[in-house]
């Protein structure tokens, strides 16, 4: 029985690039591919694929969220991230998230394959390097001080403070999220008074240090 998968990454071209790969195993079959958070979710309600390859660094929702959302509503599928992004923060908010595994970007397609394998098992797997990322984060939890925007925020509080990061207005934010202005302001003065920040320029650079948009300064 043939892997169906999803693959979730805001460039065109590793998403392609990743179903033409993918496509000339037999036992693989992707059977969509989204730009951003928001369509993945989309997908995998609709299509509940086996897996879903997913970027951590994406648009209007990103790849942590959306696989705490896609879990929460069907905890069959499993998420396997592929992502540039090797800092503890992100690995650690993503296996806390419920991903069933973590690669990097330079990986090798036979690695891609073996991890799609071991998923499909019932096993974790992570790469190397990511190995030693998740054994350190053990090892320093008793003495941890650090607080990511995955533990001090709420869902809401971050999917608000990412389209921030992403630019849109107040008024784009209310209609994308079907929330009132007023709420949305509301949500901007808790997020300033919980991360001790006075202005938005401040704001999107938290958003973009702690992974929640795949925007750059």
């Amino acid at each position: 029985m043939r892997i169906r998968i999803i693959i979730a990454d805001d460039h065109t071209i590793v998403r392609h690039g990743l179903t033409r790969l993918l496509q000339q195993d037999s036992d693989v079959e992707v059977v969509a591919q989204a730009q951003n958070g928001h369509a993945t979710v989309e997908l995998a309600r609709e299509l509940s694929p086996d897996i879903v390859v997913m970027d951590v660094g994406m648009p209007d929702l990103n790849g942590i969220d959306a696989t705490q959302q896609i879990l929460r509503e069907n905890s069959k599928i499993k998420v396997l991230a592929l992502s540039m992004h090797s800092g503890r923060k992100f690995v650690v908010a993503m296996l806390k998230a419920g991903a069933s595994g973590y690669l990097l970007k330079d990986c090798a397609l036979e690695e891609l394959t073996t991890a799609l394998q071991t998923i499909m098992s019932g096993k974790i797997y992570l790469s190397p390097a990511i190995t030693d990322i998740v054994v350190d984060s053990y090892v320093r939890q008793p003495a941890e001080s650090e607080k990511s925007a995955f533990s001090v925020l709420s869902q809401r509080e971050r999917e608000v403070l990412q389209l921030m990061a992403e630019g849109n207005t107040t008024k784009q934010i209310a209609l994308h999220l079907h929330i009132s202005p007023k709420t949305v302001e509301g949500h901007r003065l808790r997020l300033m008074s919980k991360l001790d920040i006075d202005n938005v320029a401040q704001l999107t650079k938290y958003a973009i240090q702690e992974g929640l948009t795949s925007a750059e300064l």
